[in-house]
């Protein structure tokens, strides 16, 4: 099986291809609701996430990533929803990709969000560095398998 992070992001180059415009609006709708913010900011949260998730995908080093503050939110509203995230999951890494908080000095330095920033970069897709210009949030470190 083919994993997304096998073939190249241009290919898909919004964020949001990469699920249903149904997720999305879910995705989005939670955002909004839990953290009290804009459909226009909830929505880059999610593309963000996405990305985020991506970058998890295909961090083959094992080292640590964390979402930013700001992001952190989006990938909670997609964990909970397990089986569209599952289904995520299989599809762009072949494998599941957990969320573990982890708070340690690597992530309390910046320096995981370094990493993370570095990484997304190197996915292709966009990166709003207006969400990712702060601290990280849980310290939520990505667990290849």
């Amino acid at each position: 099986m083919t994993t997304l992070t096998e073939r190249t992001a241009p290919a898909v180059a919004n964020p949001r291809d990469l699920v249903s415009p149904e997720l999305f609006g879910k995705l989005v709708d939670r955002v909004m609701r839990d953290e009290q913010v804009t459909e226009g900011y909830a929505e880059r949260v999610i593309d963000q996430t996405l990305v985020f998730l991506i970058a998890c995908a295909g961090n083959g080093s094992g080292l640590k990533l964390s979402p930013s503050t700001p992001v952190d939110p989006g990938w909670h509203a997609f964990v909970l929803h397990t089986e569209d995230y599952a289904e995520f999951c299989q599809r762009v890494a072949g494998r599941f990709i957990h969320h573990r908080p982890i708070m340690d000095t690597d992530i309390r330095s910046g320096a995981a969000l370094e990493r993370t920033v570095i990484a997304m970069h190197a996915t292709g897709y966009p990166v709003d560095a207006d969400l990712w210009s702060g601290a990280t949030s849980c310290g939520s470190g990505c667990e290849p398998r």
